[in-house]
């Protein structure tokens, strides 16, 4: 759990650098990491910005007009 944290952290403290990636490149390589990291099923949606609410962010993408949220599975 620590590490899992640890991890959403990180991305979202560089996700303003890929904030101008395509959403599913994105989504793909975040969901690549949290596997690595032992997730089994990682639970991405990509949602409009006013969509995102109280989810858990961990991206932004398509020039920052939409949000990857992760729940867990």
């Amino acid at each position: 759990m620590k590490n899992l944290l640890l991890a959403l952290s990180l991305f979202l403290a560089v996700s303003p650098a890929w904030a101008k990636k395509p959403c599913e490149e994105l989504k793909s390589e975040i969901e690549a990491k949290l596997r690595e990291k032992g997730v089994k099923a990682p639970l991405l949606d990509i949602v409009a910005n006013d969509e995102a609410k109280d989810a858990r962010v961990v991206g932004s993408c398509d020039g920052g007009t939409k949000k990857i949220t992760y729940k867990r599975g």
